[in-house]
């Protein structure tokens, strides 16, 4: 049997898996918060935290602006900072070699939460930098992970349900923006463009996108059926309550295939941060295999207060979270069926039960901000300053970077699109002018090596791939054209 009313038997495997995988995604979190946060966010940051944390702290009505955060309590400093991303790696670390599992559920729970709590504490101060919605994502698998339970008992099957309630609202919601959005995803147009302007294309972006027309139909096709019908199977193997055999079991396993090949097309064609790494850990909790991975099944007549395996006190725990998780999900639940969908949205402080969805549009071209400086008092000469992810040279092959986020690139992928200047971008033209070491690191080439240039500005470009034609004539990846100056030359004086 798949799942009794208490204990999901047959996904001990599928439990090795979340608990690993979402550990694993933390950690990459933490890494990059430990190597992005400070430059970004910190005490001389482009958007320093502790200055909307003495903004919230000067009247007590503000801090329900923000989500729980350590640094309400605690004073921020970029020390902190650093040793609660050292703290978040090292119990992430536990919990993917399995230590906590060992022990009582107690003590995996109490881990999870740990990061779970941690991690909001960052995002909760992280501005527009934090504002991506596999930020939340990662927060309510980190939640849910912490009541999975220990090695030696089986899963309770409330909280597998909830991970297929995650993983549908997760593709569900992203079906439902796509078909309610732009009308490029209702004419199947959507993939001929999007390969290209995607945020952060990867190495195999450009080979997909010259791929023919007819591939990219069947792509959005493919991706109609994997978000708007795939997830409603994924509940399937609750049906081994009332039939018996494997095919429900089965079915849901199918349905899970399907959404981990799909996001793994994603993968190979994209970066986006852990998005779809998360999803592919969170499609194993539909898949069943007995005798892998599942406890050795101890006599309910030789441990007192138990069932199914399991302690009392642990099956009332885990049931509170399913009525918790049932009472969060209203909102959640109107938004899916709601005219006008949220994306990306929590409805509760503790960001749990939220609503996603992404790429309710597709842009159908590229244009890129280029930031440049000159070190002459004319400003006659002008080099370009590389970022590490967005497109920039030409003739530079992307890389693959997911799943860690590189946040400033992909903010700069949203300027041209119809947003203003940001105050961010502002600071950050200030801190090259400074030769501000923390922010040149972030950047893949200072063409100044770390000098002061005297005027720098930003210059747009229309960007496209090259045909198979163009690239063999000089091995060019990127075509630009539409060369603009969209701020400056600035300097500091």
């Amino acid at each position: 049997m798949a799942v009794d009313g208490f204990a999901a038997v047959d996904f001990g495997f599928a439990r090795e898996v979340l608990q690993r995988g979402i550990a694993a995604l933390y950690l990459v979190a933490f890494v990059s918060t430990l190597n992005q946060f400070r430059p970004l966010l910190g005490e001389h940051g482009l958007l320093p935290a502790p200055v909307l944390l003495d903004w919230v702290a000067q009247k007590r009505e503000r801090r329900k602006l923000l989500h729980p955060t350590l640094f309400t309590r605690v004073r921020y400093t970029d020390r902190r900072l650093v040793a609660l991303c050292g703290a978040g790696i090292g119990i992430a670390a536990l919990l993917i070699a399995g230590v906590p599992q060992l022990g009582p559920p107690w003590v995996p729970m109490l881990a999870f939460l740990a990061l779970w709590f941690g991690y909001m504490s960052v995002v909760s101060i992280g501005q527009t930098f934090y504002s991506f919605g596999w930020e939340m994502l990662l927060l309510e698998a980190g939640f849910l992970a912490a009541f999975l339970g220990s090695n030696d008992q089986p899963p309770p099957t409330v909280v597998i349900v909830l991970f297929w309630w995650l993983l549908f609202r997760l593709e569900f919601g992203a079906g439902m923006i796509k078909i309610r959005g732009g009308r490029e995803w209702r004419d199947l147009t959507a993939m001929t463009f999007h390969h290209e302007t995607q945020p952060m294309p990867g190495p195999l972006s450009r080979q997909a996108h010259l791929l023919p027309r007819w591939f990219h139909t069947l792509e959005v096709v493919g991706n109609h059926v994997a978000q708007l019908v795939v997830p409603f199977f994924l509940f399937a193997p609750l049906l081994s309550l009332w039939l018996p055999g494997p095919v429900p079991q089965i079915v849901g396993a199918v349905a899970a295939g399907i959404v981990i090949a799909t996001q793994l097309w994603l993968v190979l064609t994209g970066n986006f941060a852990w998005l779809n790494w998360a999803t592919i850990v969170l499609g194993f909790s539909a898949i069943g295999l007995p005798g892998i991975g599942a406890p050795e099944r101890v006599p309910e007549t030789s441990l007192p207060w138990t069932v199914s395996g399991m302690p009392l006190w642990w099956v009332m725990t885990t049931s509170a979270v399913g009525v918790l998780f049932v009472v969060l999900s209203v909102p959640a639940v109107r938004n899916l069926f709601a005219r006008r969908q949220l994306m990306n949205a929590s409805f509760h402080r503790w960001q749990l039960a939220n609503a996603y969805g992404a790429f309710g549009t597709v842009t159908r071209e590229r244009i890129e901000i280029v930031v440049e400086g000159s070190d002459d008092e004319e400003g006659r000469h002008w080099r370009e300053y590389e970022f590490r992810g967005k497109p920039g040279d030409v003739r530079r092959i992307p890389r693959q970077f997911a799943p860690y986020h590189l946040r400033l690139d992909w903010l700069m992928w949203f300027l041209p699109l119809g947003h203003s200047l940001d105050d961010w971008f502002s600071v950050f033209l200030v801190r090259l002018l400074e030769a501000d070491a923390p922010t040149l690191r972030m950047l893949r080439v200072d063409p100044f090596h770390g000098e002061r240039p005297r005027w720098v500005r930003a210059v747009s470009y229309r960007y496209r791939f090259t045909t198979r034609a163009e690239h063999r004539v000089d091995g060019a990846v990127w075509v630009r054209t539409g060369r603009r100056v969209v701020l400056g030359p600035v300097g500091l004086r």
